[in-house]
């Protein structure tokens, strides 16, 4: 297959990038905005019938939840009216598009973990614009298949273990969050789980996909520290009030795994043990 992977330079991307070696069975073209703008539809469609593309995975979006409530059209090109042109692009040539998305298309007041049959309810310009993105795809590109995944980090790019890393070298003491509640989600297991469906054969639809377990923020922080090395930062809980952000967060995002884990035979690690392998490779590189 030839094989689209948009926004490659992105974390996700870059994990892409790296386990395409596993899998040289396709051609890939890697590309991000110098290669491939895809808000532009008619440059789109172009790249995707020119190289003859069989599949596409877009890791592009708009991921900066804050600056999105001060650039709602910019966060809707990216994560809205791009997909859709992707999806068209995708269905003219007879193409599948993996499409990532996000736990921010539910507000995060459930008690349970979100499975994908519960209605989307976004209340940030991240979480509506991404979930109007799944909409266009859904009703463009019937063979397209929809990833929700949340809290991703890996080597790449920025992120929360980067930062707490980061910070708890330079500082004495921090607070993290300790009211909101997900799981972590290292790219590079995300990446796998792709080539794991693209190796099955996709099956149209929506999914969820994190790692195992669940932590709040504060836990993930405590646990970076440790399997970094940090000893000498003083972690604090702080109540979400005390931490304001312009874009607010879900309280609760944890996503029921269990439909990729049975399509696919998927096996997930813990959020842990993968956190062990992203910092092993930050400490070494």
């Amino acid at each position: 297959m030839n094989v689209l992977i948009t926004g490659a330079n992105g974390q996700l991307g870059n994990e892409m990038r790296v386990l395409s070696a596993k899998h040289a069975g396709h051609a890939y073209f890697f590309t991000d905005v110098q290669e491939l703008d895809i808000c532009d539809e008619q440059g789109v469609h172009a790249y995707v019938r020119d190289n003859r593309i069989d599949l596409i995975v877009n890791c592009a979006a708009y991921t900066a939840v804050d600056k999105a409530e001060d650039n709602p059209d910019l966060c809707d090109r990216l994560n809205h009216l791009a997909p859709a042109y992707l999806a068209d692009a995708a269905e003219a040539c007879g193409a599948t598009l993996v499409h990532i998305s996000t736990d921010y298309v539910f507000d995060g007041t459930a008690h349970v973990p979100y499975t994908e049959d519960i209605a989307p309810c976004p209340n940030s310009v991240y979480g509506i614009t991404k979930r109007a993105g799944e909409q266009e795809v859904l009703k463009r590109c019937p063979r397209a298949m929809i990833i929700r995944t949340a809290w991703l980090y890996s080597e790449y790019g920025n992120n929360f273990v980067k930062t707490m890393i980061r910070l708890g070298r330079e500082r004495d003491t921090l607070g993290v969050v300790f009211d909101q509640i997900g799981t972590p989600t290292y790219a590079g297991d995300l990446a796998q789980a792709i080539f794991e469906a693209i190796g099955h054969g996709i099956v149209p639809g929506i999914y969820h996909f994190s790692n195992e377990g669940v932590c709040s923020w504060y836990d993930f922080a405590l646990a970076i520290h440790r399997l970094a090395g940090i000893d000498t930062c003083q972690v604090s809980p702080l109540h979400t009030d005390e931490y304001p952000a312009k874009a607010p967060r879900p309280h609760y995002s944890v996503l029921d795994k269990t439909k990729i884990k049975k399509t696919f035979g998927i096996k997930i690690p813990h959020w842990e043990t993968s956190l062990a392998e992203c910092v092993k490779q930050l400490n070494e590189n």
